[in-house]
């Protein structure tokens, strides 16, 4: 995910596999840039700033995927548990299950990026290996997370626009057809990484071994093809998602407040029709209160689920951006320190993003609060 190779690496062996070095993450800095541009970029984040804020950054980045593991591990079992008739259930099982993967292969990516750091001597090369097993992986899949949290989003508005229709729109096989198809377009597109980066065997005459690693393959077509994925796949696809959360979410919160202010303007009208008791009067404003109070619950819900991911996803657009602004803002350009750590510090919404879903539907569902309750045995099983 952040290493780059060369042809000539095929031959020469790293330095992190050979020798101890006072500074490892930076050895696969691109020394084949003009030297007066290396030197612009070393001093915007120095050998000892790029060191230290990655490694923070690593630590505080497994610790939050620890949280998101064993989080969406309890998400996954309580709605198995409920079963899938609702087709919400099923939408939100795929995104709980995609949380767990994307935790899982950031873990082996900052694994691999420790072991690079403390020089551990592997079979292959750590850091670069991670990048077409981890970081490829990772980055698709943030993909199919935007676009099950749009699907959901847009499931939720279909329920208040046309709320006689929607059943019969979306029942649980569309629901379940629709979260293969948006893994099949956003995640298997992954594995064209390997069109421009392949495996190969490299002699390491110092350690007198043969290791595993990366080289990327510079043929016209697979450069090309490259920058074609990496423009649909890397910044269309993502933005294009962030847009549909947020428009679904305005429309669902402004048709909730309507339908709300229609509700308390027609219990308002029969009140003063029908002239009724000071006991009835009570009884109804009651009822009043409970249909507003149960409408704020689920707008306060909705807007939780989208804020979060909002949240989450506003640094990694504003990464975007930047990536096809500026030319050497990128993971092979002079300014790849900063891209690496840019990059290390906006994935970190993912997690918290995974991690805190479960908290929203332990609040906000009380069948889920019910089944998860029982599941870690805080209540009894009847």
């Amino acid at each position: 995910m952040y290493l780059h190779a060369t042809e000539k690496d095929n031959t020469t062996p790293y330095p992190a596999l050979d020798q101890m070095t006072d500074n490892p993450f930076h050895l696969w800095d691109d020394h084949s840039k003009d030297s007066s541009m290396l030197t612009l970029a070393s001093g915007i984040l120095s050998d000892e700033q790029f060191d230290i804020i990655l490694l923070f950054t690593i630590f505080t980045s497994q610790l939050i995927n620890n949280c998101a593991i064993i989080a969406n591990s309890f998400c996954v079992a309580v709605f198995v548990k409920l079963g899938f008739s609702e087709p919400s259930n099923i939408s939100l099982t795929a995104l709980a299950i995609c949380d767990f993967t994307l935790a899982v292969l950031q873990t082996w990516t900052n694994l691999c990026l420790l072991l690079t750091y403390y020089n551990v001597r592997l079979p292959f090369h750590s850091a670069n290996v991670s990048f077409l097993t981890g970081g490829a992986q990772w980055a698709f899949l943030r993909n199919t997370v935007a676009w099950i949290t749009a699907f959901i989003s847009f499931e939720r508005c279909l329920c208040i626009l046309v709320p006689l229709k929607v059943k019969r729109l979306i029942r649980p096989r569309v629901t379940f057809v629709a979260m293969l198809i948006i893994i099949l377009l956003t995640f298997c597109p992954s594995y064209f990484t390997f069109i421009r980066y392949k495996f190969v065997w490299v002699f390491n005459p110092y350690l007198n071994v043969t290791i595993l690693n990366t080289i990327p393959v510079n043929s016209e077509f697979a450069i090309m093809f490259e920058k074609v994925y990496i423009f649909i796949f890397g910044v269309i696809l993502p933005l294009l998602a962030f847009s549909v959360v947020v428009i679904c979410t305005v429309l669902l919160v402004v048709q909730l407040r309507k339908i709300s202010s229609w509700r308390m303007s027609v219990t308002s009208t029969k009140n003063q029709l029908i002239q009724p008791k000071e006991n009835v009067t009570g009884s109804s404003s009651a009822a009043e209160a409970s249909i507003s109070q149960k409408e704020e619950r689920l707008v306060r819900k909705v807007v939780a689920i989208a804020a979060i991911f909002i949240v989450s996803y506003i640094p990694t657009c504003i990464m975007l951006l930047c990536n096809v602004v500026f030319d050497e803002f990128n993971l092979f350009g002079v300014y790849r320190r900063l891209y690496i750590v840019s990059g290390y510090i906006t994935s970190l919404g993912q997690p918290i993003s995974g991690s805190v879903n479960i908290l929203i539907y332990y609040k906000m569902a009380a069948k889920f609060r019910s089944v998860f309750r029982r599941l870690v045995r805080l209540d009894r099983q009847e």
